[in-house]
């Protein structure tokens, strides 16, 4: 699919992409959905992709949904549009693959949402986060009320939607919302660096811890015990286990392959 609205590169297994309507902030648009989605469907079917990076050009990350393309729709047609963007951002979550947002800007809305979905959060110092939906007279709608309030609490959740007020980085951080804050000259290349750590870990391995800990938080203890057992023991027909713990006794680096 060719790319308008994103940039995709890959670079040493990780794959980054770029969301680029920088005169639009970045806007989340149904065009740039579609091409979310496709690019979120290519880093999974290539076994090449071990992580994968979301970021924005410019001074946004994204500012949040198209509201020019938005403000008349029905509900029939707004329901369509929350689907697919729930669609997609469910892709981003279940990928077996980690996903690192470098949030170098504004992240409203729509923004705030995709770093949710995002396994691992990174932001600049210049960052901000939030949900001003409430002030146009709506509700998140891609998954906002859920995602954030299974991050920062029920109470938390509640003042940052009910509120529609921007939270900066030091305050996302301390909420939980985000992993690290760099400054904003040294967010990608701290980003990377992470990028690259992870990527050199055992995929089989990666792919089934992201699993055991998405689809075991929601069920009873008993239960998401018995997932997590079951998926390490999957690890134990992998190369990468033999050499991990070969490597291991034998006191060297192992060599992964990922399989």
């Amino acid at each position: 699919m060719e790319y308008k609205n994103l940039l995709f590169d890959i670079e040493d297994g990780i794959a980054t992409i770029s969301f680029n309507r920088p005169k639009a902030l970045n806007a989340m648009n149904a065009e740039t959905m579609e091409e979310l989605n496709s690019a979120i469907r290519r880093c999974n079917d290539d076994d090449a992709i071990k992580v994968v990076i979301l970021t924005g050009v410019g001074k946004a990350f994204v500012a949040g949904a198209d509201i020019v393309e938005m403000q008349d729709k029905e509900p029939v047609d707004a329901l369509k549009i929350m689907e697919r963007g729930h669609e997609t951002y469910r892709s981003i979550e279940i990928l077996p693959k980690p996903v690192i947002a470098a949030v170098n800007g504004f992240a409203l809305g729509g923004g705030t949402e995709i770093t949710l979905a995002c396994d691992i959060r990174f932001a600049s110092d210049r960052a901000l986060f939030g949900t001003p939906e409430i002030g146009l007279g709506i509700i998140p709608g891609w998954g906002g009320t859920q995602r954030l309030t299974r991050i920062v609490g029920m109470g938390r959740a509640k003042e940052i939607v009910l509120s529609g007020e921007t939270i900066d980085p030091q305050r996302a951080y301390e909420l939980g919302l985000v992993n690290r804050v760099f400054p904003a000259e040294t967010l990608m290349e701290e980003t990377v660096k992470f990028a690259k750590k992870l990527s050199r870990m055992p995929a089989f391995a990666v792919k089934m811890a992201k699993h055991a800990i998405n689809f075991g938080a929601e069920l009873a203890i008993d239960h998401a015990n018995r997932l997590e057992m079951e998926c390490c023991a999957q690890c134990f027909s992998t190369h990468d286990q033999k050499e991990g713990m070969k490597a291991f006794v034998e006191k060297r680096k192992p060599n992964y392959i990922g399989r």
